[in-house]
């Protein structure tokens, strides 16, 4: 909302009659009985001022220019704050209480403003004169009409009414009516409207700098800022002394990151702009510069806190910001989070930057969809960079590098579906070592060696693909498979258990951990004669036996229930139970053992308990499956 409020739009709302129509869906007149038009200039329409809506009051500095001027004494914290919390009244949402100046009275209306009316407006109905000249008339507008009949399109000479309808579709094209519908629209939120109405009124006369101004104001509410940056700019081109269009525009600069754009057009903002303006202004400027220090130094943990700092004060959709932690978060070895947070950048246009910085967005892009296993993407965002900057030597060790990896992605897959397991593990490690961390050549190299026998080295493979993507589900499942094939069944067991709990319908997952369970238990000494895959539904037949599952490391859950009457509790245990093929799901009958009821103090039957590591954790009454599935993914994870 904060930054909805800061697109405050330009020009007064009310424009005399036209006030009465603001809810009216349609913006053409209805077909009605109308009056004879008045004499002498009563008709008259009040004409709105070209000013801002909300205009900032006067400061009461003794010069306009000296609100721009950043004290010795000022604190960046205070910036920093005021950015974070919004607090400002330019941002608070609320109309400023300011002078405004009223919509003046535009003079009486001559004779000769009809005929430049219809003029403009020609193509709306059939103007025109059958033979006799229309002479001017002081009084009404009209003079005599030279013969009898003689009509000018639909306006005959004695029908006040119908030229009066007709001077009603003339004030429609005035572009400051449009305007003023379009601030309405704005003011309740309903930017899509508002921007189609300031389109109307830029058609109309695209040489209003206020209609490019309130344009950029609905963009922003759209969240289309370059867009937004460019009808500032026009505005600003068509006025270079508008102060309101300077001030947006600076707000405008320091969201997508351009610290000393934004302090140029605050400075150029007259009294909208205020010291704590151009102070977060350098604040952002100074952490920037450190961003780009850090970069230069391979500080990592410096970048990633700089660029953090950098979104707090304001820069929340500069992608050159949210670039440069990813890269940070590349050569720390957090590929998934670096992933994750280039996602949130916002796709701006190359054209908004300089050639070096677009490059450079380009060129960390690439390796953020090389480290996420989207080669061909890399290699097109590598090659777009090097458009950009062609001379740059990190840039073209980039598009090498990229080049070099996909190709032996794509040479080793097809060397491992002709089973030629060798010649495709050395293909995929000459790829890493253009890209040593890179997930999906480990976790290939790991497939090969786990064909090859190699099973030591295949969960290395493996293990080091999930150190940089721990949700890599394919190398935790292959990892799984080769600590099986070792007889490291806990390890096998606890990856097993962490891919059913992503995938808790996967029977071919949930079949190898009932087997990999099976077999630790083997290897502990313990009884495994009654176990049986899908046998995880237990039903109780003593306390002894319900207190093994329910104190038992791990999670059980347990039915309390009726006979006869809970039948319906029972398909959804038996449902849920499918699905966690890990977890022990146990019947308790409560006519066959009235005292564990009694001792577990149910609130109400029939009731679903889930217990974890012999503790109560949930109680879920009645038949909800969707929360009893909700809870056990909950607790089991």
């Amino acid at each position: 909302m904060a930054e909805m409020a800061q697109c405050r739009v330009d020009g007064e709302i009310g424009c005399g009659f036209m006030g009465g129509i603001f809810h009216r869906r349609s913006y053409w007149p209805r077909k009605t009985s109308v009056h004879s038009l008045p004499s002498d200039g009563s008709n008259d329409v009040k004409k709105a001022p070209t000013t801002d809506i909300f205009k900032r009051p006067p400061r009461s500095s003794a010069s306009g220019d000296s609100a721009c001027i950043v004290s010795n004494s000022s604190n960046p914290s205070t910036s920093h704050r005021r950015s974070s919390t919004s607090s400002s009244s330019t941002n608070s949402g609320q109309m400023d209480s300011g002078d405004e100046r009223k919509p003046k009275r535009e003079p009486a209306r001559k004779s000769t403003e009809l005929s430049s009316n219809i003029m403009l407006i020609g193509h709306m109905g059939n103007l025109k004169q059958t033979g006799k000249s229309l002479m001017p008339n002081p009084r009404n507008g009209f003079g005599k009409i030279r013969g009898n009949g003689a009509i000018m399109g639909n306006i005959v000479r004695k029908n006040s009414d119908e030229f009066r309808q007709f001077q009603g579709v003339v004030n429609k094209l005035d572009p400051e009516k449009f305007k003023c519908l379009g601030n309405e629209a704005f003011k309740q939120g309903r930017f899509d409207e508002a921007l189609a109405l300031y389109d109307r009124a830029i058609a109309l006369d695209s040489n209003k700098s206020s209609y490019h101004s309130n344009k950029s104001a609905a963009l922003m509410g759209l969240g289309r800022l370059v867009e937004a940056i460019f009808e500032c700019r026009e505005a600003i081109r068509i006025e270079p002394s508008y102060h309101r269009a300077h001030h947006r525009l600076a707000k405008l600069y320091i969201r997508v990151g351009e610290a000393e754009k934004a302090i140029y057009h605050y400075k150029h903002s007259g009294t909208y702009a205020d010291a704590e303006d151009i102070a977060q202004a350098q604040a952002l400027q100074k952490h920037l510069s450190s961003c780009n220090m850090a970069r230069k130094m391979k500080e990592w943990d410096s970048l990633l806190k700089d660029t953090q700092v950098a979104i707090s004060y304001g820069a929340d959709s500069a992608p050159q910001v949210y670039a440069l932690q990813a890269e940070a978060l590349l050569n720390l070895h957090r590929h998934e989070e670096a992933y994750a947070t280039y996602q949130k950048a916002p796709n701006l246009s190359n054209e908004l930057f300089d050639r070096p910085v677009g490059a450079c967005i380009m060129m960390i892009k690439a390796r953020v969809f090389l480290a996420a296993g989207r080669f061909e993407d890399a290699v097109a965002a590598s090659q777009h960079a090097a458009r950009l900057d062609p001379s740059n030597e990190e840039v073209k060790n980039v598009v090498r590098k990229s080049r070099a990896v996909t190709s032996a992605r794509l040479s080793g897959n097809l060397l491992f579906k002709a089973s030629k397991f060798s010649e495709a593990c050395v293909v995929y490690s000459e790829g890493l070592e253009n890209d040593p961390y890179n997930s999906v050549l480990l976790c290939n190299r790991a497939a090969c060696r786990s064909k090859l026998g190699q099973f030591e080295k295949a969960v290395e493979d493996c293990t080091a693909a999930l150190i940089v993507r721990p949700s890599y589900s394919k190398a935790r499942l292959r990892r799984a498979d080769c600590n099986s094939k070792l007889e490291r069944w806990e390890a096998s067991v606890q990856d097993y258990e962490m891919l059913i709990r992503e995938s808790p319908g996967d029977e071919e997952v949930g079949r190898a951990l009932f087997e990999a369970q099976v077999q630790l238990k083997k290897q502990r000494g313990e009884d495994t004669r009654d176990l049986k895959f899908g046998s995880n539904l237990i039903f109780i037949n003593s306390n002894e036996r319900f207190r093994h599952f329910v104190t038992s490391p791990g999670m059980a859950v347990v039915l309390f229930c009726k006979k006869t009457n809970h039948k319906h509790e029972l398909q959804v245990l038996e449902q849920v139970c499918k699905r966690f093929l890990s977890i022990n799901f146990l019947k308790v009958e409560i006519e066959d053992h009235p005292y564990l009821a009694k001792s577990e103090r149910l609130s109400s039957t029939p009731a679903f308990r889930i217990y974890k590591n012999g503790a109560t954790v949930k109680e879920i009454t009645g038949n909800n499956r969707e929360m009893l599935e909700s809870s056990v993914k909950l607790y089991s994870s």
